[in-house]
């Protein structure tokens, strides 16, 4: 299992967070998608580690972009994301 998160720019209402978490969902392997909409950050789980460019595609289908250097491994049983 592995928890991944990046921050997506432009992202201004929960309509957005919904284009951007739908996009996710679809991604092989992926279990679970929050996002934070105040903080613009979003956590994949996914059954393994998912490469950046299958993330930046996803979020750029959605319409949006992803911040520059924003991927990060969250440690396995970690629950919050960071600057949460």
């Amino acid at each position: 299992m592995s928890t991944q998160t990046f921050q997506v720019l432009g992202m201004t209402c929960a309509h957005c967070a919904g284009f951007v978490s739908g996009e996710l969902d679809q991604l092989a392997g992926v279990t679970a998608v929050d996002v934070d909409l105040p903080t613009g950050l979003v956590r994949v789980t996914s059954d393994s580690e998912l490469l950046a460019a299958q993330i930046r595609a996803a979020v750029e289908e959605a319409g949006y972009e992803l911040g520059r250097d924003s991927i990060s491994a969250i440690p396995p049983g970690s629950t919050a994301l960071p600057g949460a």
